[in-house]
């Protein structure tokens, strides 16, 4: 009686397994992509909830104005808390991180009166974001490049 398995056995298992994996991989890398898509909607929708109830706390304690900061971060800057508020307005609960890669979001300018954030949907591959300080606004740079992952990312 055998108790333990034979190496051809043990090689037809990995030769089995690697063809399983080589076929199933380029069939879920659009579903990754998607992923991201959703994760940046989400933090789109997040952060525009944010910047909305900030400015109702705002006129509750009789202040017309929005927030005029989501956060102190430097520009172009890796493990930077995204979104917080720097600390005078809590913006998001938890904050989100800036990373260049796919899924993630960077600072990438900031003026007196607007402030860019760049969302990663893959290394290669993003979308540029402007906060505009007077009116509140959270929207994407719309132009012929970017237009598609835009209406992606802000419907």
């Amino acid at each position: 009686m055998k108790s333990a398995f034979t190496m051809i056995e043990l090689v037809f298992i990995i030769v089995v397994l690697g063809i399983l994996s080589a076929v199933a991989f380029p069939k879920m890398a659009p579903f990754l992509e998607d992923a991201k898509i959703a994760r940046g909607q989400s933090n789109v929708s997040a952060i525009r909830s944010a910047i909305a109830n900030e400015r109702a706390k705002n006129m509750l304690n009789g202040t017309v104005a929005y927030p005029q900061i989501l956060d102190d971060a430097a520009q172009d800057t890796e493990n930077e808390s995204l979104f917080d508020g720097n600390a005078t307005v809590n913006m998001l609960q938890y904050p989100l991180y800036s990373k260049a890669t796919g899924g993630n979001w960077m600072k990438k300018s900031a003026n007196g009166a607007n402030t860019t954030y760049r969302y990663y949907i893959s290394d290669a591959r993003f979308v540029d974001f402007n906060y505009t300080r007077a009116t509140g606004i959270f929207d994407c740079l719309h132009n012929a490049a970017n237009n598609n992952d835009c209406a992606l990312l802000t419907k």
